[in-house]
């Protein structure tokens, strides 16, 4: 059978079929999670289609000479045929078009030679863990972030990510639901660490931290793991981040899938301790 593959921009009326297929892989995205892409870059989600049945998803974010694709799914029925490809490429060029430089993924590890063929480079292996908070005693020199630290908070992680987050990270920090603590020393902010809280379950990222500063860290995420006490946790770390990875080992928490964060353009990454805020946004 001959297949007639075509991208459209994602509505509202897509985000049911958004959710269905999405659970397909255990993604355990709701409508909600679609509308807030929608909301952060409303022309950059995208709907594959095969003829006029809905065969795919993916979104994607710009943040000004840095994009960042997400959620990149096509139905096993359909794979195989170019259609992953079309859908990457349509995402590849939606992002140019924003004068976007560099494109970041993350990757499943068996994914990395399609992404290859596409023109990324691999840039490093985190893991995606699971477990439950639990009650801690984080050290001195941390405070919860306010109002009036935002912009600065935002400010320190750009150097890091290589590009100004603000049109995502502020409504993260504003939502009273959410955490989001800094380590300050001698007036000078070295490190911060989110955390979105839903019922019951949280995703911590992104956390920010100078290099060479593992124990700053390890406390920022102790003080936000305190607070989930008893909560489901999910976060990405860098595999190379010994001293988080057998914190959180120690604490029970295991590996649920490992993911490759690959680079479509020159990488803008700086060298410091840094953990996803999500895998759909970098």
């Amino acid at each position: 059978m001959a297949y007639m593959f075509h991208v459209k921009n994602m509505s509202l009326k897509d985000l049911e079929f958004a959710v269905r297929i999405t659970d397909t892989m255990s993604w355990n995205l709701v409508e909600e999670d679609f509308k807030f892409m929608m909301q952060l870059e409303p022309e950059g989600c995208f709907v594959l289609l095969s003829n006029s049945e809905k065969v795919g998803i993916a979104t994607t974010i710009s943040f000004g000479k840095v994009g960042w694709i997400g959620n990149v799914i096509v139905s096993e029925s359909h794979r195989k045929q170019g259609a992953g490809s079309l859908l990457a490429k349509h995402c590849l060029r939606y992002l140019e078009s924003k004068n976007v430089e560099t494109v970041g993924l993350y990757a499943y590890i068996d994914k990395i030679p399609f992404y290859k063929r596409l023109g990324f480079e691999y840039s490093l292996e985190f893991t995606v863990l699971k477990g439950k908070g639990f009650s801690s005693r984080p050290k001195a020199g941390l405070r919860e972030v306010t109002k009036e630290d935002i912009h600065e908070v935002i400010d320190y992680g750009h150097s890091c990510f290589g590009a100004l987050r603000r049109k995502l990270l502020e409504p993260i920090f504003l939502d009273s639901n959410n955490l989001c603590y800094m380590s300050i020393e001698d007036g000078r902010i070295l490190g911060y660490a989110a955390a979105k809280v839903y019922e019951e379950m949280a995703e911590i990222g992104p956390l920010v931290c100078r290099k060479g500063r593992s124990d700053i860290a390890v406390n920022l995420l102790k003080a936000i793991l305190d607070r989930l006490n008893g909560f489901e946790v999910a976060m990405c770390v860098p595999r190379k981040e010994h001293a988080i990875l057998n914190m959180l080992m120690e604490a029970r928490f295991r590996e649920n899938f490992r993911v490759a964060r690959m680079f479509f353009g020159p990488p803008v990454v700086k060298d410091c301790i840094y953990m996803a805020e999500s895998l759909e946004r970098g």
